[in-house]
């Protein structure tokens, strides 16, 4: 039986253990952290996320803490709140997808996608340091990992869902320092007793001014406020999910807003704060029996909300490519990343693309973005996105 090594156990890696459990694959998860858990707070999970949690059949758990959203790319101008356009999620998404959008503290996501995978399939506090093995090269041999213990592994494929700061994609590919993008985010989250009213509709919103744009939705049962927002990062180049800000860094950035957006931020918990850098699509996430998944694979600005979906994705495509090549892997992982490149470099392109129209200043090009929001239909214009089957195309090339 062909075995398995996913290193990384975040939403990704988790969710690659499911779906290759479904397919009749067992794997192992190796995750660096002593307990499983997310850092961050919300994300978004759009139709073609919950179309997958449903096959898996953990969505129930998911909407046990989601908030399934009512309105969607609700569009505010940041200096008098004047809605610029809103969509009505509550009855088009399912209608056109399938399925509704949901707002989620990652945290219940990764409970979810957990729920799935029996526990002992994953290991903690196993932080694989190294890969070694021919298996990088293609040719059959067995690849041994490595971990900061000292404990050593054997894998027929190894599947790196190790993050951003991805080690397997290291070993993988040619050094590639990112680059400095000029922005930053900040998150946060606000208890619903202190967010004023209109930040717990159960909405996501979005508010575009110059240089910065802000986003903001329940989550957790409505319990709390998610907040994230993205603005000029001057000399700050920190890419780091626990690094802080305080509330009133963020609030000078946002100095001048609708009253009703900073008195939000007021009540906001310690924000952290990150640097966006900017990352290349890659042209290969495979080499032999060693692939890549998600962030490690395909890191993308968040203008869209599509990081976790994207990873449960490319679990969910993986899966059908393993288990319809099993005695030829290294041929499966080559097929697996040619069905999910052209999308997912599609997502980085427009994700990248969206933080100039998002921070357009205030003139005629601006005037002319807010004039076409009544134009476009952002929800039918995302049908690419949303409406996407991984059981639409052939696992086998």
């Amino acid at each position: 039986m062909t075995e398995i090594a996913i290193i990384g156990g975040g939403i990704g890696g988790l969710a690659a253990a499911a779906f290759l459990r479904r397919a009749g694959l067992r794997a192992t998860v190796y995750e660096q952290a002593g307990r499983l858990g997310e850092v961050g707070a919300g994300v978004v999970v759009a139709p073609n996320a919950a179309r997958l949690l449903r096959v898996l059949g953990v969505l129930p758990v998911l909407q046990e803490r989601a908030v399934p959203l009512e309105v969607g790319w609700e569009f505010r101008r940041w200096q008098d709140g004047r809605v610029l356009s809103a969509e009505d999620l509550a009855t088009k998404c399912a209608l056109l997808y399938g399925e509704r959008t949901y707002t989620a503290h990652r945290a219940d996501l990764l409970e979810a996608v957990r729920r799935a995978v029996p526990e002992e399939d994953v290991r903690l506090g196993k932080r694989c340091v190294g890969l070694d093995g021919a298996a990088l090269g293609g040719d059959g041999e067995r690849c041994r990992l490595r971990f900061a213990d000292g404990e050593t592994a054997v894998a027929d494929v190894v599947i790196g869902a190790d993050g951003i700061h991805s080690m397997v994609r290291a070993a993988l590919t040619e050094p590639a320092p990112a680059t400095y993008s000029g922005l930053c985010a900040f998150r946060a989250l606000v208890p619903a007793g202190q967010a004023p009213a209109f930040a717990r509709r159960p909405a996501q919103t979005l508010w575009l001014g110059p240089g910065h744009h802000l986003v903001h939705y329940p989550v957790s049962a409505g319990t709390l406020v998610n907040l994230v927002a993205f603005a000029p990062a001057g000399g700050y180049t920190t890419e780091s999910w626990t690094a802080t800000a305080t509330v009133e860094e963020l609030l000078a950035e946002f100095d001048g807003w609708d009253r009703r957006l900073t008195d939000l931020i007021r009540a906001a918990e310690t924000p952290g704060r990150w640097a966006l850098l900017d990352r290349a699509p890659l042209t290969g996430w495979s080499r032999g029996t060693v692939t890549l998944l998600g962030d490690a694979a395909h890191p993308m600005f968040p203008f869209f909300g599509q990081g976790a979906a994207q990873a449960i994705e490319d679990a969910a495509v993986l899966a059908r490519c393993l288990a319809a090549g099993p005695a030829d892997p290294a041929a499966a992982l080559a097929r697996y990343q040619e069905l999910r490149i052209p999308r997912t470099t599609r997502l980085q392109e427009v994700s990248h693309a969206r933080a100039h129209v998002n921070h357009l200043p205030d003139g005629p090009e601006q005037r002319a973005r807010d004039a076409s929001f009544t134009d476009v239909d952002p929800l039918a214009a995302s049908g690419w996105i949303y409406a996407y089957d991984p059981e639409a195309e052939p696992a086998v090339g």
